[in-house]
């Protein structure tokens, strides 16, 4: 893995982000999206978002990482079985998230996670980077079948720049 390369694609996307939000206005914030169903405002914070769920998903990469690859395999095939319900869930969450922070309070929690990332991923062993498991591909675009660690620290920014096209603030 190329931690450097890591850190500058998370140090992009906090300069986006900012940017974004900085030159938002009102009009733009609660303008649609294009090609989703969330307000500018609600997508910027599912990009966020995107971001805040990787906690979790390096604590799933270091449990099911150490077990047989079918522990991992099953696991994804449930929630595979799940994803209509998991997709109006997404759906909610990003919209009462972006109904109800600020923008300014997205800009903070944006820093802090990306702040935690950068250490997180500085601690990281090489054979830890290398540990992986099967992922649910029918959730995200950016979720391939199998993941290792260092394939998580990347999905953030991955799902940001796809979302990132979506926004329609200049318009």
């Amino acid at each position: 893995m190329d931690r450097i390369a890591t850190h500058d694609e998370l140090e992009r996307a906090r300069l986006a982000f900012h940017q974004l939000v900085e030159h938002a206005d009102a009009a733009g914030l609660s303008r649609p999206s294009n090609g989703t169903r969330w307000s500018n405002r609600q997508l910027l914070f599912h990009m966020l978002l995107g971001y805040l769920i990787i906690r979790a998903l390096l604590r799933l990469v270091r449990v099911f990482g150490r077990l047989p690859d079918g522990a991992s395999r099953v696991y994804a095939k449930v929630l595979d079985a799940g994803t209509k319900p998991f997709d109006e869930v997404n759906y909610l969450g990003s919209y009462l998230g972006g109904n109800t922070l600020s923008t300014a309070r997205m800009v903070v929690m944006f820093d802090h996670v990306v702040n935690k990332l950068h250490l997180r991923l500085d601690a990281e062993s090489e054979d830890d980077l290398a540990r992986g498991m099967h992922y649910p591909v029918r959730w995200d675009p950016f979720f391939k079948d199998y993941m290792t660690l260092a394939d998580v620290y990347r999905f953030p920014t991955q799902h940001f720049d796809f979302h990132r096209r979506q926004l329609t603030l200049d318009e």
